[in-house]
């Protein structure tokens, strides 16, 4: 529903309390990026993964540290319905942060201990993702339609704040990992997050708390629910059928897994582990039952106010932006771990006199350029490119910034597929030439990421602003699943074989491949996007 228009009034202050939360993200986001940019290194040269040839070693930690991004990026459904539904907030944030931080500590306890590691990897994607989409949300909370205007600046401060503890985690935790051990690799993040949530403790007095909204007769499922289950005389229940469909195959999914992981003979297949057949799972639950409710949506009027009704079919739009936004995360997050194995194949120049031999030391720091670009990028598009083709009669709408990002993204593989094809050829090939694939998967994330958080703030009903973003950063679990899915492959011997005949590396096609997948993921942002209905979410003073 569009909030009533309320004049933005230029005396307005920048709320008093936005210092604590901007301050909590970057010590948080060290936190988060210390211990993500070493875990695939690490894992690698570890005694977890002693038991293994160390020819499959890379691809094991790739599994590992892409289940630990699902996890990060599912779990933000649940701090987001705890959220909205009972604790509100400012509570779910600093009692899942404290979740947070027994995570880091399990991972400098535990350095040798599969058990007590993966504990604390649970603990982090528990922790992390339960306040991921909270974090955000609440900072929206602190504006009005008074001083809205104020909080496109916050969010690219917010944006840019999680950069800058990136940054510097990105730079100094491989050299932590590499001169002090684990142990202290992964406490001194964890030292971090405690400073983050004492940060965000101290300014509970001055923040403005939106209470939740408990348990609403109009919710997001409860309109769903009686849209699907309400029937009309002469009118069929194409919808609720689609929508039962969904759970059937859900279901059969998850029974297939259990009972091929007790030795039935199913044509499930092997590589689909928990994880992955989880996720796809919830992908066709999801995929379903929003198509299904769709078609029917217009039967829960009557029963629920009309605001609650176009609510709904607010967030089922905004859930197809979602969705196209998928591939996208397929690429951004492997360059922690695709990237980094390219890396480890290159050649660092220590001989040339503009390479910083004296802080650069491993291949894995070279993520600190993604995080140092979007701190001069993000300036860059508002002062300069923005305003440039505004000048020039194009409209910038952060719909066409999304799109364009996830094609930037398809072209940064494509350069990343060449420098492969270089380093397959036996070129010694310089580490130096990341630089470019970085830049442009950095400048696609700036029109991606910045961009959605204030599109998904400003596009979600009241009652579903936490949930709207948990599933925001649930399309990051979905591009971590097309990655699984793809490693899965790569182990079939039918789909190894048909790589051999490309006459490419394994690690070429699968670059190529994936710029494929962003190029066609654009088109159809581009087409879906023509014909979205904006809406303006802010609260009213």
């Amino acid at each position: 529903m569009t909030a009533p228009a309320t004049a933005t009034s230029p005396d307005a202050r920048m709320p008093r309390q936005i210092p604590y939360i901007i301050g909590n993200e970057a010590c948080e986001r060290f936190s988060f990026y210390g211990m993500r940019n070493i875990l695939v290194p690490f894992l690698i040269s570890s005694v977890l993964l002693q038991y293994l040839p160390d020819a499959d070693r890379a691809g094991v930690a790739k599994d590992i540290f892409h289940t630990f991004v699902i996890g990060v990026y599912f779990f933000p459904l649940l701090g987001g319905w705890l959220s909205d539904r009972f604790f509100g907030k400012y509570n779910t944030v600093l009692w899942f942060s404290l979740i947070y931080c027994a995570g880091h500590a399990c991972l400098a306890l535990f350095e040798n201990h599969a058990y007590g590691f993966y504990t604390g990897l649970f603990l982090i994607a528990l922790g992390s993702g339960g306040i991921k989409p909270l974090v955000v949300s609440f900072c929206g909370d602190q504006f009005d339609q008074r001083n809205k205007d104020k909080a496109k600046l916050v969010f690219d401060a917010f944006y840019w704040i999680i950069n800058f503890g990136s940054f510097f985690a990105s730079l100094f935790a491989p050299l932590l990992l590499r001169h002090y051990g684990p142990a202290v690799a992964f406490g001194i993040p964890g030292v971090l997050m405690f400073i983050a949530t004492l940060i965000f403790w101290m300014g509970r007095r001055q923040y403005i708390n939106v209470p939740p909204s408990g348990a609403d007769p109009h919710s997001f499922l409860n309109v769903i629910r009686t849209a699907l289950r309400t029937r009309r005389e002469g009118e069929g229940s194409t919808g609720a059928m689609i929508a039962w469909a969904g759970v059937a195959a859900s279901v059969a999914m998850l029974a297939a897994w259990a009972l091929k992981a007790i030795g039935a003979p199913l044509p499930w297949p092997d590589a689909f582990g928990f994880v992955i057949t989880a996720c796809l799972s919830l992908g066709v639950l999801i995929a379903f039952g929003g198509w299904g409710a769709s078609l029917q949506l217009d039967r829960a009027r009557g029963a629920h106010p009309d605001a609650a009704v176009d609510g709904v079919r607010a967030v089922l739009r905004i859930l197809i932006v979602f969705a196209l936004v998928t591939p996208f995360w397929s690429l951004f997050d492997q360059k922690a771990s695709t990237w980094i194995l390219q890396g480890n194949t290159m050649v660092i120049p220590h001989d040339t006199w503009w390479w910083p031999s004296w802080l650069i030391k491993d291949a894995a720091q070279m993520q600190a350029l993604n995080p140092l670009l979007v701190m001069l990028l993000i300036p860059f598009n508002n002062i300069v490119l923005y305003p440039g083709l505004r000048r020039l009669g194009f409209t910038v709408t952060p719909l066409r910034r999304m799109g364009w990002g996830i094609a930037f993204s398809g072209v940064s593989w494509i350069v990343a597929g060449v420098l492969q094809l270089w380093i397959d050829s036996g070129a010694e090939v310089s580490l130096a030439w990341q630089s470019l694939p970085y830049l442009l998967l950095t400048f696609g994330e700036v029109l991606v990421s910045a961009t959605a958080l204030e599109f998904a703030y400003s596009q979600a009903p009241h009652a579903m602003k936490g949930v709207i973003m948990a599933f925001w950063y649930l399309t990051s679990t979905f591009g971590s699943l097309w990655v699984l899915l793809t490693n899965a492959g790569v182990r079939n011997d039918g789909f190894r074989a048909m790589i051999t005949n490309t006459g490419l590396s394994e690690p070429a096609f699968l670059m190529f491949f994936f710029a494929g997948f962003a190029f066609l993921a654009a088109l159809a942002f581009a087409a879906y996007a023509r014909n979205y209905p904006m809406q303006d979410n802010y609260r009213v003073a």
